[in-house]
């Protein structure tokens, strides 16, 4: 069980680190760095569980292992679809000749999106949990201060 939270802890620090290195992976790409350079550039500047598996997948290109099999090797090391998807189209992106800048930039937003999504579909999950509360604290006490003056008029009326 331990294990378990364990990576999950692990995989949510890796979907949060995305964005942002997405994004300075694409200020360097943007600058004038191919996706090697970029990838060092990061690497050097952020620290992090997702840059320790980008120092991994670059120290695989830096044994001659071609930027798309590290990349690929890193979805697997990792098996988190985000990661996943991000490697592809990285990897696509080089072979194809496409902009990385707009490929890095587009993987960094679709993250947040996801993000956004599971946390609004976890907010909607947990909406009763959030109203037992209310109704059973809040409401009665409500209720409680209109009825008691009302009783308390009463008494002294009769």
């Amino acid at each position: 069980m331990a294990l378990g939270r364990a990576v999950r802890r692990r995989e949510q620090r890796l979907l949060l680190e995305l964005p942002p290195v997405a994004e300075l992976m694409a200020l360097a790409v943007g600058a004038g760095e191919g996706a090697v350079g970029a990838l060092e550039r990061v690497v050097r500047s952020t620290r992090g569980v997702l840059a320790e598996e980008l120092g991994r997948t670059l120290a695989d290109t830096r044994a001659g292992a071609p930027l798309g099999v590290a990349l690929d090797a890193l979805a697997d090391r990792t098996g988190v679809a985000a990661l996943t998807r991000f490697a592809e189209a990285v990897s696509v992106a080089v072979e194809r000749g496409t902009p990385l800048a707009d490929v890095l930039r587009a993987q960094a937003q679709d993250v947040r999106e996801e993000a956004r999504r599971a946390l609004l579909e976890t907010g909607g999950r947990k909406e009763v949990q959030m109203m037992v509360p209310v109704v059973f604290l809040l409401l009665p006490i409500t209720v409680l201060f209109a009825v008691f003056p009302s009783a308390v008029v009463l008494r002294v009326g009769l």
